[in-house]
């Protein structure tokens, strides 16, 4: 596996040693020792599966008091995944970084606690999995606008499918910064 920095360091890029032959192909996609050689959390305590179709846009959302690591990957069809930085001391506070995560490229993406995080797929359907570092607590999750000005996501669609939930998210600079996680590092 390759381990790769992306703009904002703690956000991974992994790109695993794909094995193809006239059978198909073979990739380990998580190995303990590797993770640990890279910085990387080797504990995930929840694996989570989503279906959707094209354009569908899930996202922001994070939690603050039980702060979740992923990392994600797409083993059919095409998205494209988001990680906002939302760790009010942190440098890089209100930049994100993207990666196209496809059933072709076999990319996996780890996403630190502290950032808001979302996707959109960009083929006709996607399937979408995640391993946690934290379990999914709903009376703490919160979420980020997904277009929000100031963040300036380039999604890549022009007509997103978004839940009601995800459409009434505030602005990231409207946010009370009691409700945004603390600077963390690779936690």
């Amino acid at each position: 596996m390759d381990f790769i920095s992306t703009a904002i360091s703690d956000v991974v890029r992994i790109q695993p040693i794909v094995y193809k032959d006239q059978r198909g192909y073979f990739f380990e996609s998580f190995k303990q020792s590797e993770f640990e050689q890279a910085g990387l959390p080797t504990e995930f305590v929840q694996d989570n599966q989503a279906f959707s179709e094209k354009d569908v846009l899930r996202g922001l959302h994070y939690q603050l008091n039980y702060p979740q690591g992923k990392l994600v990957s797409v083993p059919l069809g095409r998205v494209l995944d988001v990680a906002v930085d939302i760790r009010r001391a942190s440098p890089t506070f209100g930049q994100w970084v993207a990666a196209e995560l496809s059933e072709e490229n076999h990319e996996m993406l780890y996403i630190p606690p502290g950032f808001a995080h979302g996707y959109c797929v960009l083929s006709r359907v996607a399937l979408f999995q995640y391993k946690c570092t934290e379990i999914y607590h709903p009376e703490d999750e919160y979420g980020v606008c997904w277009n929000d000005p100031e963040l300036n996501i380039d999604w890549q669609i022009d007509t997103p499918v978004i839940s009601e939930k995800d459409q009434s998210q505030p602005l990231l600079n409207d946010i009370n910064t009691n409700l945004l996680p603390k600077r963390m590092l690779n936690a």
